[in-house]
């Protein structure tokens, strides 16, 4: 049992895939063993379970039970350092679901699949690489792990700062904002969404456009794999617009949700009516409008790639076919020239056909050996300009009663 022990230890320091074979190892070994199961054979399994869901917990970065986050006051001032907030502290503190926070914490890689969810005194949103839960006196930004934007890149640093001014609102009477702080902050965060996506549509239609001017001049295997590889790209970007689309869009047909948004009346008590929400309303389809113009975009663009691929199909067909007739009208020629090659080898052959005995002889079979041959390649050649033609009419006549 101590020799069990001891590879238990060393499984656990080893990579994943040896702490594998060291487990069917032993369970190998647990199952050909001709003696009773004791105690220590219980514990070594115990111990090798164990392992096993830590290090898939380790792997996939479930169940560390702190999500790394920025707060914002009521002010807009930003704490100093990100904090490590615990996982049932933000479920009780701020009236969440457990559930709520699966798209944070299973936040490795870009979630194509955006979300907000009006819960009771706070919108919890996951739109792109932006993670948040605002509040009534509070912003929540949740810190990506995974392969988004970093935190040290322009683009998170600009969000910030935008995140920052919208919630400060300072200026001259004539530049504050009139919004509540919540939509300050959730038009910040729509703001630098589609901000990301502008800026990525127009590297791929950039990129596309190049690509398809190259085709203009010539078609290389090379430049037929850039395209699909764009192509898929870009479908890739279209199916994420139209997901954020249709998020904007469900929120707008639900009154409920949209009075519910209204986060500081809730926390003062006022009573909204149920048609009462012209200015999220009014702030939601301004952005639906601008991402409705993104999918446009990006579908004209697929629609240009799928016209080119057609063209080129085309092309290459069309040069198919060419060479093919190039390769009949070969044939032709090597047929016709069958037919003289016949008649010179029965003129050939060591056989009496008193043609030798006349002067002409030679001549004549010369002169219809030649006769014969484009008499028989004029007649495949007509056959084969009257197969080219296509016609959708049919060519005999139909019978009008």
């Amino acid at each position: 049992m101590q020799l069990h022990r001891v590879s238990v230890c060393r499984a656990t320091k080893t990579g994943l895939g040896s702490f594998s074979r060291a487990m069917t190892r032993h369970l190998r070994r647990f199952q050909s063993t001709t003696s009773s199961p004791g105690k220590g054979d219980n514990t070594a399994a115990i111990l090798l379970q164990k392992n096993l869901i830590q290090r898939n917990n380790s792997l996939y970065n479930y169940g560390t039970g702190t999500i790394r986050c920025t707060i914002f006051d009521g002010f807009g001032n930003k704490a100093s350092q990100p904090l490590e907030m615990k996982r049932e502290d933000l479920v009780s503190r701020h009236q969440l679901l457990p559930r709520d926070l699966r798209k944070i914490e299973r936040s490795r890689k870009n979630d194509l699949v955006p979300s907000l969810l009006v819960r009771r005194n706070g919108i919890l949103i996951s739109l792109l690489t932006i993670r948040a839960l605002i509040k009534p006196d509070m912003v929540i930004i949740f810190d990506s792990v995974g392969k988004g934007i970093s935190l040290d890149s322009t683009t998170h640093r600009a969000f910030i700062k935008d995140l920052t001014t919208r919630l400060t609102n300072q200026g001259g009477e004539m530049n504050k904002d009139p919004l509540p702080y919540e939509f300050r902050a959730l038009e910040s965060i729509f703001v630098s969404a589609l901000s990301n996506m502008s800026g990525e549509m127009k590297v791929l239609l950039t990129v596309c456009r190049g690509i398809l001017n190259d085709l203009e001049f010539s078609i290389t295997r090379d430049k037929l794999r850039f395209l699909l590889m764009q192509n898929k790209k870009l479908t890739i970007f279209r199916r994420k617009a139209i997901l954020v689309r249709e998020m904007l869009d469900d929120l707008l047909d639900q009154d409920d949700v949209l009075c519910e948004m209204y986060l500081n009346d809730q926390h003062t008590g006022k009573i909204r009516a149920k048609d009462d929400h012209a200015e999220i309303e009014m702030l939601l389809e301004t952005y639906y409008s601008h991402v409705d113009e993104i999918v446009q975009i990006i579908e004209s663009a697929i629609s240009n790639v799928k016209t080119t691929e057609e063209i080129i199909n085309i092309i290459l067909d069309s040069n198919r076919n060419e060479l093919l007739l190039l390769g009949i009208k070969f044939t032709i020629g090597m047929l016709s020239l069958g037919g003289a090659l016949w008649a010179a080898s029965l003129y050939g052959m060591n056989l009496e056909n008193f043609i030798e005995e006349t002067s002409y002889g030679f001549p004549l079979v010369t002169v219809l050996s030649l006769i014969s041959m484009g008499a028989l390649f004029a007649y495949s050649i007509k056959r084969l300009h009257r197969i080219q033609k296509m016609s959708l009419v049919s060519r005999t006549k139909a019978n009008i009663k």
